[in-house]
């Protein structure tokens, strides 16, 4: 809400766990001491943060452990525009006025510090400026928005910019033209700090696949539908048996809103009062949600090869993984948003962009502050506490925040990758249990991608003709996770005028989270094999292409080629992973909590998982549980989205 593969994941899937058994945990946890396993749910302390520098006698003040590497977040592609990414936050004004900045008019002190600006940092820091804290958000790009942000290219004649995505471009539920879901964790911080996202909507996309070509809408699995054409009645009656088992399941993930969760006890004041909700499920039929999806599938007697099939790929495309990896809680939300009679898809005008200004508006109004090009060095731990961060030094004269500390009162939230934060050097380990560093690096490692970011000549005419989204598929028998058999296609212009001068239209495909490392592991990006590299592995992309618009190569005005060294570089994602590929039944996302007081996380390897409604999540699970004196304005924001229902 983490392409189709980012985009399908980007549907509210609704909080990917058991909301019924949350609650219990929580409480056990928040009183659980440091273990070798590092499962903890800290009480924060509200006291200030023990100091980690000390001052010379030269007037400076001096971080007392040897600062280490830096760390990026996402970039542009192998060869950024010199006019892409023109938008710069960072001379936005603090506000004095914000009523927990401890009367410390020190810009170099705030209550949170939040390491990267993805959604879930971005969620974190809105959440926590309306809540009162001083916040300030530090990000290595020159653009916020992590996988979701945007970026833009000049026109060859000058007249005009194209406006692509880097990841997420299919989404639902966040048009406020329409009710919020409860379990929808990015609307709820939306229109907790009052921002809009202007969208478009739309209910239908393209499947290209070995039975036909069809066009997907709510009544695929309904009489005369696309699995009735294909497999005939006894599937539609297998498929209706599914989608009955799923409505019990769905209103149990929809019985707790995450705004109402935290890592702490004060989950008893903020999600109680939501447990008669439950009254209406089956507590045996809950356990299921945690179970894999294929368990369902099994149960309701889904027999039929396309039906599973399909389910496989939209599976992989929520999880990385098909149904017998995918968490059943995924599914349960994300089969109503995609078949219920009125379901609708949400373009934002603007791209995913609009969606990351609308965060940065909501952290700014109330003070906080984004700092871009801001590389993070290193997070400073002190006596088992994250007490601020240190900015990278640069070459650069203009630039007077490198080298500087910056002090956090109440945390630090790393908005890295699992690897990002335990491989790189941005913290100490030894400051961790063993234990806990030995399982969180073991976190298994989803695959890369391959990327084609083009502008091409289209009249409004021709563009009505397309899908603005497509799914393809080779070869059933190969599996949905095999190289170069699938590929997912986002033309957003389809929708939105906006994203290209007039005659034009921009694109995004790519392969979903099915492209191995290993071939380009050590090749230099500046390389005649790194060129020859990328231009072979893109080439199946652009036969893909060719079957949704057959002259597209003779359209093309802009082209970019994205690999697994681009993400490794720009995102700074371990093996140019896309994410944890966590197995249902195997394992679960850890908690945002960490066994170091005050140092929360918040991103896709954590709980509740991958995708931009899952980020978000985590975002306001961070938020949340920084302190307990967040709870009474949590429990207000509670009561505002209730009457927003």
């Amino acid at each position: 809400m983490r392409s189709f593969y980012y985009p399908i994941k980007t549907l509210p899937s609704a909080p990917l766990f058991l909301s019924l058994l949350f609650l219990p945990i929580s409480i056990l946890n928040a009183f659980v001491l440091p273990s070798q396993k590092g499962i903890r749910i800290p009480l924060p302390s509200p006291s200030p943060a023990a100091a980690c520098y000390h001052h010379n006698p030269h007037g400076s003040y001096v971080v007392t452990k040897k600062p280490i590497r830096s760390t990026f977040l996402w970039s542009q592609l192998d060869h950024p525009s010199p006019t892409a990414h023109t938008n710069n936050h960072n001379n936005h004004n603090k506000n004095k006025n914000n009523t927990h900045n401890n009367n410390n008019e020190d810009e170099d002190a705030y209550d949170v510090v939040l390491v990267g600006s993805g959604i879930g940092g971005l969620c974190s820091a809105a959440m926590l400026a309306l809540y009162g804290y001083s916040v300030a958000v530090f990000e290595s790009h020159s653009v916020p928005g992590g996988c979701a942000h945007g970026y833009t290219v000049k026109s060859k004649d000058g007249n005009g910019m194209y406006h692509f995505d880097t990841g997420p471009s299919f989404f639902s539920g966040l048009n406020p033209d329409y009710p919020a879901k409860r379990s929808n964790p990015l609307r709820a911080v939306l229109d907790a700090i009052e921002e809009k996202v202007e969208c478009i909507s739309y209910k239908t996309f393209g499947l290209k696949f070995p039975e036909g070509d069809f066009v997907h809408t709510t009544g695929f699995g309904k009489k005369g539908g696309i699995l009735d054409q294909v497999s005939g009645a006894v599937a539609v009656e297998e498929w209706q048996s599914m989608m009955k088992k799923m409505e019990p399941l769905a209103t149990a993930v929809d019985a707790m809103p995450t705004a109402a969760l935290r890592g702490d006890i004060g989950v008893v004041l903020t999600a109680g009062k939501f447990l008669p909700n439950f009254a209406k499920t089956n507590p045996l039929e809950n356990f299921k949600l945690t179970k894999p999806f294929s368990n369902v599938l099994d149960a309701a007697g889904v027999k039929d090869g396309f039906a599973r099939n399909w389910l496989d790929l939209l599976c992989f495309c929520l999880s990385g993984l098909p149904t017998d990896g995918t968490i059943t809680a995924e599914m349960a939300m994300m089969m109503g948003e995609f078949y219920e009679p009125d379901a609708v898809m949400d373009c934002p005008k603007g791209g995913a962009k609009s969606i990351v200004d609308a965060l940065v508006r909501g952290i700014e109004k109330r003070g906080g502050r984004l700092f871009l090009n801001s590389h993070v060095q290193q997070i400073h731990i002190v006596n088992g506490r994250a007490c601020g961060i240190t900015l990278k030094k640069t070459k650069k004269k203009k630039k007077k925040n490198g080298g500087k500390f910056i002090k956090a009162h109440k945390a630090v939230i790393s908005n890295l990758s699992v690897w990002d934060l335990f491989e790189s050097g941005i913290v100490n380990n030894r400051e961790f249990p063993e234990s806990f560093v030995k399982a969180r690096k073991e976190t298994p490692l989803g695959k890369s991608f391959m990327h084609l970011h083009i502008a091409f000549k289209a009249t409004r005419d021709e563009l009505e003709q397309l899908e603005a989204h497509y799914m393809y598929m080779d070869d059933w028998s190969k599996g949905v996770g095999a190289e170069d058999n699938a590929v997912l296609v986002s033309i957003p212009s389809v929708h939105d005028e906006s994203l290209a001068p007039m005659g034009e239209a921009v694109l995004h495909a790519y392969t979903p989270a099915t492209e191995e490392y290993g071939r380009w592991e050590g090749l230099d990006r500046k390389s005649e094999e790194y060129s020859q590299l990328k231009e072979e592995r893109s080439r199946y992309l652009w036969q893909v292409l060719e079957k949704i618009l057959p002259d597209i190569r003779s359209r093309v005005t802009h082209v970019q080629v994205g690999t697994p060294l681009t993400h490794e570089r720009f995102l700074r994602r371990y093996k140019g992973s896309y994410g944890p590929a966590i197995q249902a039944g195997e394992g679960s996302f850890p908690f945002p909590t960490t066994p170091i007081k005050g140092l929360l996380v918040a991103g896709d390897s954590c709980f509740p998982g991958i995708g931009v409604p899952a980020v978000a999540g985590s975002g306001l699970l961070a938020a949340n549980s920084v302190s307990l004196d967040t709870i009474q304005a949590q429990i207000q924001v509670l009561e505002k989205l209730d009457r927003r229902q």
